[in-house]
């Protein structure tokens, strides 16, 4: 998890690689993705979106904490083709799929100490 001492890193950082020539663009987040800091992220999106037609666009929160609401949303986006119409009013076609974090599960100790 990505964390500074005890502390949950808040900041979110955004690098986006384009590739205008194979019709794709990634953005890769990492730090904290919570429902509001979405917002920034559906923006980016937007931009590279509107770099050419029909651009797959790859969104990776892979390495982020992703709040479960936020994930929910991100789905939703891809599901539909469409950012939310606060974020592009005109409902642009976005072929957007979303590299989720791996959800981890407990093992149970008695179980762990079996192995």
């Amino acid at each position: 998890m990505h964390e500074q001492g005890n502390r949950l890193n808040h900041k979110l950082r955004v690098l986006v690689r384009l590739d205008l020539d194979c019709g794709q663009a990634e953005v890769a987040a990492q730090g904290h993705v919570t429902a509001r800091s979405l917002q920034a992220l559906y923006v980016v999106v937007k931009r590279a979106n509107h770099l050419r037609e029909g651009l797959h666009l790859v969104l990776d929160v892979s390495h982020a904490v992703v709040e479960p609401a936020a994930l929910e949303q991100l789905r939703e986006c891809s599901a539909s083709h469409h950012l939310p119409a606060a974020i592009d009013p005109l409902q642009s076609e976005c072929q957007l799929s979303i590299v989720a974090p791996v959800e981890t599960t407990a093992v149970p100790r008695a179980r762990m100490l079996a192995a």
